[in-house]
């Protein structure tokens, strides 16, 4: 059996205005079969579940989308599997889920029956001092978060004129007239939003190999300065109006901005990188956006330039530094909990969920 792609994506992210959630995007519930809502605790086995039943997804050579979490990485929040129009998520805080159609579509599973109250209860103070510190550093967190995309938005503004966003209107022309034919659709393509990136406790990444799994050439837009929404919008348009569905992927930093676009139909994806998230494979094309900039006013503005960006990555590296403090909090947290988790009982849900889904 050929070994399908392994997909991850973010569907929350630390912004500047707090958590960012597209988990309304997981799964459309009209076009689901079933959506199992994950509720419980820390360390009650959510993720541990998730992987289990993705394991078992993948070596029955079904499509499978893992959905990562922004606050820790090596965590599940999501499991989709498009083929079977199955998707179980972890519904708890910050990325509340609840039902739209309770029982037909969405179905709770209660792994708060996982723990071993008795146990946990003499524990109790302990769990109440993790918890306390944990809010503060998300706090402090996003208040960096949002002081850096204020530096970011002030440098985008001093460059994007009405000519920049004429001269990026004329590319995405030549692009589309290259690489998107127009064909005469009886619908329109879908659109599926995801984060391809997210402000972490490792700090800022962006997850590459999902686009190398899905799109073999990959335009790069090299912007250091939020240019890349006005190429990005147009090219977007141009896929959906001929038919194609794409995955539409926005800013952590400005979640109402684009930051990628890709196109598995076509096996084409355009990416915006930076000189701190590079992308170490050679591109299809690439594409200096900086350069599309006002040359004369990028000359003028350059200390001002220099002194923004140098800012606003302390900033950021400020919010890491206390995502990683969470981070640790947590881990305490979940070293708390998990000796008084019933594992045997957490595989037997997850074999449950598995015998259902087989019968989809």
């Amino acid at each position: 059996m050929t070994a399908l792609p392994h997909i991850q994506y973010f569907l929350g992210a630390n912004s500047p205005a707090g958590f960012y959630s597209l988990y309304d995007h997981l799964l459309p519930p009209e076009q689901a079969r079933a959506i199992y809502i994950l509720k419980g605790g820390p360390g009650c086995g959510k993720s541990t579940l998730m992987r289990r039943v993705g394991a078992w997804a993948e070596d029955a050579g079904l499509e499978t989308e893992y959905i990562v979490c922004s606050g820790d990485p090596d965590s599940l929040d999501a499991l989709v599997l498009p083929g079977r129009g199955v998707a179980i998520v972890d519904g708890t805080a910050p990325h509340v889920v609840e039902p739209k159609f309770p029982g037909a579509v969405e179905r709770y599973v209660n792994m708060g029956d996982c723990y071993d109250a008795d146990a946990l209860w003499p524990l109790k103070q302990e769990i109440m001092d993790c918890m306390k510190g944990y809010k503060g550093c998300y706090q402090r967190a996003y208040r960096c978060l949002s002081a850096a995309a204020d530096i970011m938005e002030n440098q985008r503004s001093m460059l994007l004129t009405d000519a920049l966003s004429q001269k990026m209107a004329k590319r995405a022309r030549g692009i589309l007239a290259r690489e998107i034919p127009w064909r005469k659709s009886e619908r329109p393509g879908q659109v599926k939003q995801r984060f391809l990136g997210a402000v972490t406790h490792r700090g800022t990444m962006c997850l590459y190999g999902s686009v190398l799994a899905q799109c073999g050439r990959v335009y790069t837009l090299l912007d250091s300065c939020g240019l890349a929404h006005e190429l990005l919008l147009h090219l977007l348009a141009g896929a959906v109006d001929s038919g194609f569905d794409v995955i539409a992927c926005p800013d952590p930093m400005a979640p109402e901005r684009l930051a990628h676009l890709l196109i598995p139909q076509l096996n084409l994806a355009f990416l915006t990188i930076t000189s701190s998230l590079p992308f170490l494979q050679k591109p299809y094309r690439a594409i200096r956006l900086d350069a599309a900039a006002d040359s004369e006013t990028i000359r003028r503005s350059r200390p001002r330039l220099r002194f923004a960006k140098k800012v606003s990555a302390a900033l950021v590296e400020e919010a890491v530094d206390s995502l990683a403090q969470a981070k640790a909090l947590h881990d305490n947290l979940e070293a708390i909990y998990n000796p008084h988790v019933d594992f045997e009982r957490v595989d037997q849900m997850a074999h449950e969920i598995w015998s259902e889904i087989l019968v989809f």
